[in-house]
């Protein structure tokens, strides 16, 4: 078969009506990782900021004041945040049909304070 009769998906051409869909290079080569179990946001007109850390302490159910060491913040513009909120509502949807809804009581002890900065 001649280029002239070859079909576009075989050549790799796109049609005027099918836009190409490029491909994502995922750099993982400056990638670490962190454990956080508390996890904190706060929000201007141009970014939202979350905070992530872990609870340092020991009996949370008899503690008056917890000790969060905040390790990472990530600041985000607010439609990176976005994205960020429907991947995760996506992949706790996931997470909830293999092993059971996930049940979260705001109003417990253990909500520190919002950080600052």
């Amino acid at each position: 078969m001649d280029s002239a009769t070859e079909k576009p998906e075989e050549t790799g051409a796109t049609t005027a009506a099918e836009p190409a869909i490029p491909s994502v290079d995922w750099d993982d080569s400056e990638m670490r990782s962190t454990y956080a179990n508390v996890v904190n946001a706060s929000s201007s007109r141009e970014e939202v900021t979350v905070f992530f850390g872990s609870n340092l302490t020991w009996n949370p159910s008899k503690a008056t004041k917890f000790h969060v060491k905040l390790t990472d913040r990530i600041i985000l513009n607010p439609h990176a945040a976005k994205r960020l909120w429907i991947l995760l509502g996506v992949i706790l949807g996931q997470y909830a049909k293999r092993f059971g809804k996930i049940e979260v009581d705001l109003n417990s002890a253990g909500q520190p304070e919002r950080p600052q900065g």
